[in-house]
């Protein structure tokens, strides 16, 4: 599915509150820029039956108080089911849009980053897009739409 399907999809799946479609909308070059640049259109991301998507929390070795909470994005089912989460008879594996992780990631207030697992096969380097800069480039980018000279509406 390419990427204004994707868009299109995220809005009409959207809670119609009012709000959520139009907050999609305002966001969506973004979603879009940043999901240009990753290899594959969607990754499986491992989540329990319940729907909520499994995190994983690292810590540093030297800085056992520093921790890091991570989603990881596979780009194939067969990588995702390896992981050693997955071995959970109450975690599955689903298909989800690029588009749909990004703006997940936005409201997902206790994630730090996800990793993209670009090569099928390689679960050892991946793509981190952490939420705080995707936070701060949505932040950026509605700031300059807010700046911008509106035409007028009386225009006749």
């Amino acid at each position: 599915m390419d990427l204004d399907q994707q868009i299109k999809d995220l809005i009409e799946q959207a809670p119609q509150d009012g709000v959520t479609p139009a907050a999609v909308q305002a966001i969506a070059p973004v979603l879009r820029q940043i999901a240009s640049q990753l290899k594959h259109s969607e990754y499986y991301i491992l989540q329990t039956l319940d729907e909520r998507w499994m995190m994983t929390t690292l810590s540093q070795r030297t800085q056992p108080n520093s921790q890091k909470n991570l989603i990881y994005a596979y780009a194939s089912l067969k990588d995702a089911t390896a992981s050693p989460s997955a071995k959970d008879p109450q975690v599955v594996a689903v298909p989800v849009a690029s588009t749909h992780i990004l703006f997940q990631m936005v409201a997902m207030t206790t994630l730090d980053s996800t990793v993209f697992f670009e090569i099928p096969g390689n679960t050892t380097a991946g793509t981190e897009i952490a939420r705080d800069n995707l936070q701060q480039l949505v932040q950026a980018f509605l700031q300059q739409v807010q700046q911008r000279p509106q035409p007028p509406t009386d225009i006749a």
